[in-house]
């Protein structure tokens, strides 16, 4: 890979690169890697063999880059699907039902999958179970037993997995739904929208009562502008839950006379009807700036309308070469044949072209580019369709009167009219950020470059580390280019001086001319005021925004990761009057201590014992927690459990030294708490507390949680909004209303603001290399040293 950065080297290696088993490369270069996906789409046509050199040619180029799941899984013979991830069949109110989906689901993570479900169809908890004489758990729990399914399939060896879950704004329990991430650990392995209707909105904006409905009956009614600020005030504080404009995602669908869309994939590019798949690529803006840097410089149209015909018959041809985890899925993919062309590179291609991300000229390259793309991609599936014949779902009268169809240029329209179309939906801007390194590390997907150069540590094969610098792709060209000590022009702006309100132009700039929707984070400086903020989200759902994720350095999400800040030190304290016991103080939550070897063990520790009781056990456990007290503050040291059940006896030993030298290692040791509720007993859980628990050492893993939020190394469960978030708000810090039990954000567009307001996004520490250069992009945890992406192929 001659030219081509070392972090795309790695990248390759690590996740694309086909290898045996047992980890011998079968791939001996990139090009064998290209040959490969070449062939396998191509073999699929009446002529492989006429089709494979073009396929070749636009892969070899990084003009287009497929998903990450085709690059790594086609033509390896392996039982994985080349789709990226699926929203699953509608859930009925009933426990069967309720379980056969929980199956369907793990078959599909199996695979490789991610997936989305709307738990609205779900009646809310303490709604009367007719025939039982019980009363329902309501959503949340069995979405409970989601997030444990996903992490059993993850800790089975695949890779980490990713759910959406979607409520409606008129369910009972939507406000349970936004608060549910408050408490640490839960629903982890989901991302949470609310799904908002333009009734909805039209409350908000008058002011007007909103009723809460399950099946025609009203459980209650609130002020629709405290729902919606309880939203606004969750996001703020913990990210999520998102904001999904569903009216406008359906009004908008040109399949919207056969489908009903109530969820979208993880990331929340693809909205999709009951086993819905999600099939991506990303055609690379960047690779097609012809003149970079000079005044000359523009985008290679002819070579990019040229790509995109090419682009679009790989992607149809994947539906017929991919294998599918269930035959719901497949029977969907062919009868509607939706794909999801995007691109990555943008800011890059704007950058390349001398145009400032938000600014006037980058909204119109932007439009202009897109546009083009757009109509292309129609011309091409009409006369894909002409030689192969229209989704079979095709109606000529109904296709044609859908909006997205109705903008695309006359000349299309006409082929549509006499040819049919091959692919119902043909556009969507995916998360990128693992091809995107791939591709010489250009800007990921429509997002701004988040920094253009940063350092990571390599480790080498003799156990020494290196550090080498990685660069952004258009700063590297301008380096050569110029030298480097020349001054960066005005345009080269970043993720840390963008206003909220230059990512929302953009944002709504792409979404005019993509019929499914976007993947894109808009970066919020920590200290933006909340009516600023929660502005966002006015300006995304009148600019026409199907919705859109934020994320603000916060004291939940930020508190483990983000480098604290140095305090100037305190005043030394008062002595304490002689003969009074001192009192240990707590700890400060996300305080980390971290050490180059385990602690000696003093003579005495303070400590707690708990009583825990298991439905399947005889006897009760006894879990003893000892702390160690450094600088004044207490965390745990070490840990004991104590039964009459032996039972147990063995795997209790182990598990309890175990995690005593995690303990006295030192570091964040709250992922032993996350470890621990994630195990998934097969044979069945237990109901503690009027919550339903997976297993016993999840249990366990409560016990030590409970412990560490006495101590103070976690936040406690019933902290609201942090103090700055209350100040924000316009309340005392110890006086939350109801309306701050939130629980997390989701999407949105922001107020004025000058660029370079507030304190900059902050790269966090990524759990998978430990390098400090993970970033929230496109609703997305994305690391740019290894790849790591907790929900994108």
């Amino acid at each position: 890979m001659p030219g081509i950065a070392a972090i795309s080297q790695q990248i390759w290696d690590m996740k694309y690169r086909f290898k045996t088993a047992e980890g011998e490369p079968i791939d001996g270069t990139v090009e064998d890697s290209w040959r490969r996906v070449a062939r396998a789409l191509a073999s699929v046509e009446a002529e492989p063999c006429a089709w494979e050199p073009h396929f070749y040619d636009a892969l070899s180029s990084f003009e287009f880059l497929p998903a990450g799941r085709i690059l790594a899984g086609a033509g390896t013979g392996r039982s994985v699907t080349l789709f990226n991830c699926f929203v699953m069949g509608r859930i009925e109110d009933d426990l069967g039902s309720i379980f056969a989906h929980l199956r369907e689901a793990a078959l599909t993570m199996q695979q490789g999958g991610g997936i989305g479900y709307d738990f609205s169809t779900l009646r809310p908890k303490g709604a009367p179970v007719r025939g039982v004489g019980a009363d329902a758990s309501g959503p949340l729990s069995f979405m409970d037993v989601w997030d444990s399914m996903c992490r059993t399939i993850m800790s089975a060896g695949a890779r980490r997995g990713a759910m959406m879950a979607t409520l409606r704004c008129d369910h009972p329990d939507i406000e349970a739904f936004i608060d549910a991430k408050r408490e640490p650990g839960r629903l982890r392995m989901f991302n949470l929208s609310v799904l908002v209707t333009d009734a909805f909105m039209e409350a908000v904006k008058e002011d007007r009562p909103w009723p809460l409905v399950f099946e025609g009956h009203v459980f209650r009614t609130l002020r629709a502008r405290d729902l919606w600020d309880r939203i606004m005030q969750a996001t703020y504080a913990y990210a999520e839950p998102g904001v999904i404009f569903i009216d406008r995602i359906n009004d908008k669908n040109n399949l919207r006379y056969v489908e009903d869309i109530s969820a979208t994939n993880p990331c929340g590019e693809q909205p999709l009807p009951p086993y819905g798949a999600c099939l991506l690529g990303s055609i690379n803006l960047a690779a097609l700036v012809l003149d970079p840097f000079e005044e000359t410089a523009r985008l290679d149209v002819a070579r990019l309308k040229a790509l995109v015909a090419t682009a679009v018959r790989m992607m149809d041809n994947v539906v017929d070469a991919s294998r599918f985890p269930l035959e719901e899925q497949a029977r969907e993919a062919r009868a509607k044949r939706r794909i999801g062309l995007g691109v990555t590179g943008l800011a890059d291609a704007l950058l390349l072209c001398r145009l400032r991300y938000g600014g006037e000229g980058a909204v119109a390259a932007t439009e202009a580019w897109l546009g083009t793309i757009q109509n292309e991609a129609y011309r091409a599936s009409a006369l894909i369709a002409a030689e192969k014949g229209p989704f079979p779902l095709y109606d000529r009268d109904a296709y044609l009167a859908a909006p997205m169809v109705q903008a695309l240029d006359e000349d299309v329209r006409e082929l549509i009219g006499r040819h049919g179309i091959r692919n119902a939906l043909l556009t969507s801007i995916a998360p990128t950020g693992t091809i995107s390194l791939f591709a010489d590390n250009v800007s990921s997907g429509i997002e701004p470059v988040f920094s253009y150069r940063y350092e990571r540590s390599v480790l080498m094969p003799d156990g020494t580390r290196r550090t080498e610098e990685v660069s952004d792709h258009a700063y590297r060209l301008f380096r050569a280019k110029f030298g480097p000590d020349a001054p960066l022009p005005d345009y080269f702006a970043d993720a840390q001086t963008l206003s909220p309100q230059e990512h929302v132009v953009m944002q709504a700039a792409a979404q005019r001319h993509v019929d499914s929707s976007i993947s894109k984070t808009i970066n919020c400086p920590e200290d933006l005021p909340f009516e600023t903020f929660k502005d966002v989200y006015g300006q995304a759902y009148e600019t026409g925004c199907k919705g859109c994720t934020t994320y603000r350095p916060n004291a939940v999400t930020g508190s483990v990761l983000t480098v604290k800040k140095e305090e100037a030190p305190a005043a030394s304290p008062a002595p304490e009057p002689a003969g009074a016991e001192a009192a240990v103080p707590r700890g400060e939550p996300g305080a980390v201590v971290y050490m180059t070897r385990p602690l000696d063990r003093p003579e005495a520790l303070p400590g707690e014992t708990y009583k825990v009781r298991w439905p399947d056990s005889d006897h009760a456990m006894y879990i003893t927690i000892n702390d160690i007290v450094e600088g004044g503050r207490r965390r745990p040291f070490e840990v004991f459990i104590n039964s009459k059940n032996m039972e147990h006896y063995a795997w209790t030993v182990a598990l309890t030294r175990m995690i005593s030298a995690v303990f006295r290692r030192g570091g964040d040791v709250s992922f032993v708490v996350e470890e621990l509720k994630a195990v998934f007993d097969p044979r069945g859980g237990a109901w503690m507390n009027g919550r339903y628990v997976p297993s016993l050492l999840a249990a366990i893993g409560d016990v030590i949680e409970r412990h560490m939020k006495t101590v103070g190394v976690l936040p406690e469960q019933d902290t609201l909004l942090p103090e700055a978030a209350r100040r924000a708000v316009g309340e005392a810090p110890h006086a939350a209303s109801h309306a701050e039990a939130e629980g997390q954000g989701g999407h949105q567009h922001a107020g004025p603001q000058t660029a370079g307001q507030g304190e900059a996004p902050r790269a966090q520490q990524c759990p998978k290399c430990g390098q400090p250069t993970l970033i929230r992009q496109e609703g997305c945890d994305s690391c740019l040293s290894c790849g790591y992406s907790k929900c994108s192929g």
